[in-house]
């Protein structure tokens, strides 16, 4: 799709911690990032309730919209430079399908909620969805610019989000098992977290890729930049994803945003210090208006009132979240599941109501997805193919003992939430014999 944008009289440039700059030769581009919706990026952080962990990882959509944007710059500079289609149909690159890809890269996460995943699951909303929306609603200011460089476009960009544009090198930059998105949020990741699993070698990645005629694909010499970071991205996903701590956080601020819906329903919007932007979202009747009203500080900020709540299980939910203090867990087994129900029930004897703290919380991750003619279902996600210098191609964990070891293979866990305090009551009158029954539970299996 040959579609032409206004360049800057001169390139601007974003100082950025993971890519040092961020180049923008578009106006259109500029003028994006100056939009209402992605300026709001600003307001949500990439990681969530991580930053109850990793203290650094205070950073934002925002930040991570501009690094993907920046790395699928340079995937079109790698193709155009040395893929450069010569006639229709060589499966090279044409690269006038540059800006699609920039805008679809820039604008993939702008649908995100405040707390993002852990709003999703309360109000059934779906950020993808959002992020469609807001491309294609005349009413925004991101549509008004992308209707600049030609009527259709908005419809374009968002096509390449729902992976339904034609030309799957434009989709495979955006949304593939290693892809502009992924790589990004991976190294900024790793960098404000201070852990170094996410960090792998991106310029060497970036230089092995090639175009082909059904997307992207990887020279056999850079196979091995390829496999560690896939093993990169599963450490990442073990010991910063998927951390305990981080989850019990999370279990706090879903059981506070129930209580706060529960209440609204219950007793109407009095109560819980009338959350004037969230009523829409309690009766489930709300608009693109409505939705970018909503950041992580509009949250916070009615979690501050709420500490005050007479509510008393608001209240506390409020000040745990606020001041940090997590729910404990232990990890179970499908041996170890049957003990649940009693564990809760002690929780229950011991004063805590179980709907609201208690949780089962689980986090599976597929490090890579190789394709398998045995099973049916489709894949969610692009195999890796390896090329040849002959031009054939092999899917990854074909080559690469290491990725055929995690290949296919779901890792994570299950674990039980509880209050810290079923641990500690030092501070709570526990009648001593539930306390010791329950610590005794946790004792017979790995607390962690």
């Amino acid at each position: 799709m040959n579609y032409t944008a206004k360049l800057l009289p001169r390139e601007k440039v974003f100082r950025d911690p993971v890519h040092n700059y961020i180049h923008v030769a578009y106006q259109v581009i500029l003028d994006l990032i100056g939009t209402r919706e992605f300026q709001r990026l600003r307001r949500i952080k990439q990681l969530g309730t991580s930053s109850f962990t990793f203290h650094g990882a205070e950073h934002s959509r925002f930040t991570h919209s501009l690094g993907v944007y920046e790395l699928t710059r340079q995937i079109c500079d790698n193709f155009v430079r040395n893929y450069p289609s010569q006639q229709p149909g060589d499966g090279l690159w044409n690269d006038h399908e540059r800006l699609v890809a920039l805008c679809a890269a820039l604008l993939h996460d702008i649908g995100h909620g405040p707390y993002s995943h852990t709003f999703e699951r309360i109000f059934g909303t779906n950020h993808e969805a959002w992020t469609v929306k807001i491309i294609t609603s005349p009413e925004t200011e991101v549509n008004q610019v992308l209707r600049q460089v030609d009527a259709d476009f908005p419809e374009k960009v968002a096509s390449v989000i729902q992976k339904t544009y034609p030309n799957p090198q434009v989709v495979q930059m955006i949304s593939s098992q290693i892809d502009a998105d992924r790589m990004d949020y991976l190294l900024r990741d790793a960098y404000h977290t201070g852990t170094k699993y996410g960090l792998f070698d991106v310029t060497r990645i970036l230089r092995v890729m090639r175009p082909y005629k059904k997307g992207i694909a990887f020279q056999a010499n850079g196979m091995h930049a390829v496999e560690d970071y896939i093993v990169c991205r599963f450490q990442m996903y073990q010991q910063v994803y998927f951390h305990p701590v981080s989850r019990g956080m999370e279990v706090v601020l879903t059981h506070l945003l129930q209580r706060a819906k529960f209440l609204y329903e219950d007793k109407g919007s009095h109560h819980i210090q009338v959350p004037t932007l969230l009523v829409p979202f309690f009766e489930q009747n709300f608009g693109t208006d409505d939705y970018l009203k909503l950041d992580d500080g509009v949250l916070n900020t009615y979690f501050t009132y709420w500490r005050d709540n007479p509510d008393s299980i608001l209240k506390d939910l409020s000040i745990r979240f606020l001041d940090r203090k997590p729910l404990k867990s232990i990890a179970f087994t499908p041996e170890t599941e049957t003990i649940l129900p009693k564990m809760r029930d002690l929780v229950e004897a011991a004063g805590f109501e179980p709907e609201y703290y208690t949780a089962i919380n689980d986090s599976f991750d597929e490090p890579y997805d190789a394709y398998d003619p045995a099973n049916n279902n489709n894949r969610a996600k692009p195999q890796i193919e390896i090329m040849q210098e002959d031009g054939s191609l092999n899917e990854l964990s074909t080559l690469s003992p290491i990725v055929h070891a995690i290949a296919g293979r779901t890792t994570g866990d299950r674990r039980f939430y509880f209050p810290r305090e079923m641990l500690h009551p030092d501070d709570l009158q526990i009648f001593t014999p539930v306390y010791d029954e329950f610590k005794q539970h946790v004792s017979n299996n790995a607390l962690k």
